[in-house]
């Protein structure tokens, strides 16, 4: 291996680690997609595919968020270069084409991927792929958004339902249809994005900077804090609705209640102390949360079963 790749390795190996920490988005995709694939199954009472189902819903769902996080590296350029010069790519790290450039190699992955368990989820892929270019392009309207921040939430969270339609698509399509309640958990895979997403903006005031859009500036840190455990709220109602789909009523809903406790704790000491701590504890209970929720809903039929 010559000298420069080894630079370009490095390089890489840095980006990631600040852009797209792979080990930890890996274990949250892993449980993401295997909860997801399991569900749908659990929702048509159908017994869980093979292995290699899983194993291509998790690749399929990694690649799509990389593919967002370059998407974003796209639209937040400008604002990137004036307001947050230290992140990788303003900084000069790696350049912009070249994290372009691996995203697009990454489409022909994706789609080998899906027509090997189904040439049919294909179409799901581009569904999903045509709802991000609408998201890269702030669907045409992107003064119309910025002046709307929760019009530009709800539209930028649909893509995780959407992604949610590929992932358990992997399980109904080849197999006999979409489960009836499969609407409910698109729903609570919507909820769970808006959780991360408020979650990660939920800042410290000494922390907020210019030309960053956080919720907690626009609507003050109780209020957004508030707002975020509200959302868990939600979350935490379609969790159980789910439960119940699936047949699994009292693990998913135990798992829920325990999980939704402990990360209000974290958003009511936010409230109360918007510190960067704080701050910190606020986006790891955002994560901890969707990691539990969907372990519950994926999951807790197996457990409901030992139980019995």
């Amino acid at each position: 291996m010559s000298d420069a790749t080894m630079r370009l390795a490095g390089r890489l190996n840095l980006y990631q680690r600040e852009r797209f920490p792979l080990a930890r988005t890996s274990a949250l995709v892993l449980v993401f997609s295997a909860a997801s694939v399991s569900a749908s199954a659990h929702l048509a009472g159908r017994a869980p595919p093979d292995w290699p189902t899983y194993a291509a819903a998790f690749l399929v769902t990694l690649l799509f968020f990389f593919q967002l996080r370059v998407l974003d590296e796209i639209k937040d350029e400008e604002d990137d270069r004036r307001y947050r010069p230290e992140r990788p790519i303003p900084r000069g790290l790696v350049t912009l084409r070249l994290i372009v450039g691996l995203g697009i190699a990454s489409a022909p992955i994706a789609a080998i991927a899906c027509a090997a368990i189904d040439p049919r989820i294909l179409i799901l892929l581009l569904l999903v792929w045509g709802w991000m270019l609408l998201m890269a392009f702030e669907f045409f309207a992107p003064a119309w958004l910025k002046a709307r921040p929760f019009a530009y939430m709800i539209s930028h969270m649909l893509i995780m339902p959407a992604i949610d339609l590929l992932v358990t698509g992997f399980e109904w399509m080849p197999r006999g249809g979409a489960p009836a309640a499969l609407g409910l958990f698109l729903l609570l895979s919507f909820a769970n994005g808006c959780v991360l997403e408020i979650g990660r903006k939920l800042w410290a005031p000494e922390n907020e900077r210019l030309g960053v859009e956080t919720y907690s500036a626009l609507l003050g840190p109780r209020r957004a804090g508030l707002l975020w455990m509200v959302c868990i709220g939600a979350a935490l109602l379609l969790l159980a609705t789910v439960g119940a789909a699936t047949g699994a009523p009292v693990v998913t809903a135990a798992i829920g209640i325990v999980a939704a406790f402990l990360v209000c704790r974290a958003g009511q000491a936010y409230r109360n102390d918007p510190s960067p701590a704080r701050q910190k504890s606020v986006d790891t209970a955002a994560g901890l949360w969707v990691f539990a929720c969907y372990a519950a809903a994926g999951f807790s039929p197996f457990l409901e079963g030992l139980w019995a």
